[in-house]
């Protein structure tokens, strides 16, 4: 049986291969991206009150970007407790006025 960290090592460098040839031909990427949904959590940093708790949102997007479902995450782990709280799309909302330029980019520095 192969060591998990090598199975990784070769699905990630297939991953790369397939991401290349995208990059190289508009068909591959219109039809690899096609199929591709993503998730994301942000992280909000520790307030004044408490920096014992931790708390996140999760949002679940299409591959045309539109957001299928949204939840707040809220946890204190020195007392062994989590919670979520679906959002509404009018919670939601400014969250997403405050992503709407949102860009990845690698960090220079």
């Amino acid at each position: 049986m192969s060591d998990i960290n090598e199975l990784a090592e070769k699905r990630l460098k297939s991953r790369i291969r397939k991401i290349k040839k995208c990059n190289k031909s508009d068909e591959e990427k219109e039809k690899f991206f096609s199929q591709l949904g993503t998730s994301f959590e942000i992280f909000f940093p520790p307030t004044k009150k408490s920096d014992t708790v931790s708390d996140s949102l999760m949002i679940w997007v299409t591959p045309d970007g539109k957001v299928l479902d949204a939840e707040y995450s809220y946890e204190e782990p020195e007392e062994e407790q989590y919670t979520s709280i679906p959002l509404t799309e009018k919670d939601l909302k400014p969250f997403l006025e405050a992503l709407a330029d949102f860009k990845l980019e690698l960090d220079d520095a």
